[in-house]
This record gives C-alpha cells, sequence and structure tokens, in this order.
C-alpha cells in the first residue's frame, strides 16, 4: 500500500500542484509553451503508469465494505454518460481545453455536450471513479479511484479560474450559457438539452466503447463483471 499511496500523491501533485497553478507560467516562461506540454505530457503518463502499476501491485485484501450485487448496476447504468462525455468532449471543440481557447470567441460554440458540461473529459473520469466505488469496497482500488477523482473534481474548479483569470469578458458569456456541474445550466433554464447536436456518430462510438470495455473488463481491471 505504501507504494500506491506514493504513487497516488505523485498523480494528483504533478496535476493539482503544477498545471493548474502559477508553476504552469514559471515553468513557461523558462522553457517555453511546446516544451512544457511536450514535457508535462510525459509526465502525466508516466504518474498515469505508476499509478495503474501500484495498484495492480497492492494488496487487495483490505475491506472497508463487501459489496453487493446490486451496486453493480451503478456503474452499468453511469458509464454510457461517462462514455459519452469523453468521445464528445475529445472530439469536439472546447474553450477549456489545452490551446483551444480561441473558441471562446466563437457564438456557436457551446452545443452538443458543451451544452451538458464545459469540463466533458474531466467529468467522464470523475463519474467513472464515482460510479466504480460502491462495487468496489476494498482499499486499494478505492485509493485509485479517490486519486482520479480528486484530480478530475478539483481540475474542473482550477481551470475555470484560470480561464476566467486569462479570458475575462469573453470567459463570462461562455461560462453564463454553460456549467461544471453536468445539466445544471439545462436545468437552471441557462441552455436546454439538443442530443440530436451530439452526432449520431459520436453516441455509437461510444457506445461502441462501452461494449468493447464491458466484454473485456476482466482482463482490463482484472475480475469479471458479476450481476
Amino acid at each position: 500500500m505504501t507504494e500506491l499511496l506514493i504513487a497516488a500523491a505523485l498523480w494528483v501533485a504533478t496535476h493539482l500542484g503544477i498545471s493548474s497553478t502559477g508553476v504552469r507560467a514559471r515553468v513557461v516562461g523558462v522553457i517555453g509553451e511546446g516544451a512544457y506540454l511536450g514535457a508535462y505530457s510525459l509526465l502525466a503518463v508516466a504518474t498515469l503508469t505508476f499509478l495503474i502499476l501500484a495498484w495492480a501491485d497492492a494488496p487487495k485484501d483490505i475491506w472497508l465494505w463487501y459489496p453487493a450485487v446490486w451496486q453493480t448496476w451503478v456503474a452499468l447504468l453511469l458509464m454510457p454518460v461517462a462514455f459519452v462525455f469523453l468521445v464528445a468532449g475529445l472530439l469536439g471543440p472546447n474553450p477549456t481545453s489545452v490551446g483551444q481557447e480561441r473558441h471562446l470567441a466563437d457564438p456557436g460554440t457551446v452545443r452538443g455536450v458543451l451544452r451538458m458540461t464545459r469540463h466533458p473529459v474531466q467529468w467522464a473520469f470523475l463519474i467513472w471513479a464515482l460510479a466504480h466505488a460502491p462495487a468496489n469496497g476494498e482499499l486499494a482500488t478505492l485509493t485509485l479511484l479517490a486519486a482520479i477523482a480528486l484530480v478530475a473534481g478539483l481540475g474542473t474548479v482550477l481551470i475555470d479560474r484560470k480561464k476566467a483569470a486569462a479570458a475575462g469578458d469573453q470567459w463570462q458569456t461562455f461560462a453564463a450559457s454553460t456549467s461544471n456541474l453536468p445539466f445544471a445550466a439545462i436545468l437552471a433554464g441557462r441552455n436546454r438539452l439538443v442530443i440530436g447536436e451530439l452526432g449520431v456518430g459520436k453516441l455509437l462510438l461510444a457506445l461502441v466503447i462501452y461494449a468493447l470495455v464491458i466484454a473485456s473488463h476482466r482482463w482490463i481491471a482484472g475480475v469479471p463483471i458479476v450481476i
């Protein structure tokens, strides 16, 4: 467990302590934007790999609760939403993503998944972590899920803060018609749900990935899905 705790701490520290703070600007000032993005990408891959390997090697015999079969359905029902957020977020323009700030000036940017949340990719990982927690009551897996959830959840808040400071009025206009919390802007009447804007291709791709993950879950996570 010690190695896993170190890996989790490094994962959280390198994300929340660098990319979303003033450290990023200071590093960019020294080595340049391109070099920073390259180095940070390598660091992110390295810390994620360390986290996954440390989880795989950690003992899985410390149980905080013993999951019931019905808890698996929490993940089964929520993961399609996560995959839609992930696919639509990665394949569409988003002013909250690195290098896409130019889309703030486009009034037509807020469509599709951005009507639901302005942080679809982060929420995809957060939903994944939260949805899997009920069916995983042992400490090692909960540590992994908590590390992912912490970076994804706090990351959305820190990104909002950074973009607001950098983009000013353009960000305020964008934020006024979107929400961090999924569907909050829609429920508040500041936007509306338009499923058709997601695109049939993206929806099908998300469902295909979901089906493949279900079919290969034993290989990916080391445990079969029991329902």
